[in-house]
């Protein structure tokens, strides 16, 4: 059974840092790409950033500046570093996996483009 674990989260002042963390692990399992997705109170679920198993990262522009995905895909590993928080950054934050079995076309901002997720780790920033 592969299970998805995120960590990290907590509750900051605006300005401030987290950085979160995800493993993935199951008997051979092996992925192509790792993303953090987020949901805030009454919104859709949204990507925050993807990486694929050739190692370039993509960042959805809502962040870009302000975090920093880094890992080791071929160890199921994935951390995003999130600085200069706001309060709108307020959500809870999912890690997902994308196994080479999925056969459909890969788009990495799309949950569907993602077989397994976490639990999620929650993020508050106050003002």
């Amino acid at each position: 059974q592969v299970q998805v674990v995120e960590s990290g989260g907590g509750s900051v002042q605006a300005g401030g840092s987290l950085r979160l963390s995800c493993v993935a692990s199951g008997p051979t399992l092996s992925l192509y790409a790792m993303a953090w997705f987020r949901q805030a109170p009454g919104k859709q679920r949204e990507c925050v950033g993807a990486r694929p198993w050739t190692g370039g990262t993509h960042y959805s522009d809502f962040l870009r500046g302000r975090s920093t995905i880094s890992g080791d895909i071929p160890k199921n590993t994935m951390d995003l570093q999130l600085n200069d928080l706001k309060p709108e950054d307020t959500a809870v934050y999912y890690c997902a996996a994308r196994s080479w079995s999925l056969a459909h076309g890969f788009t990495w901002s799309s949950e569907s483009s993602y077989d397994f997720w976490g639990l999620g780790t929650q993020v508050s920033v106050s003002s």
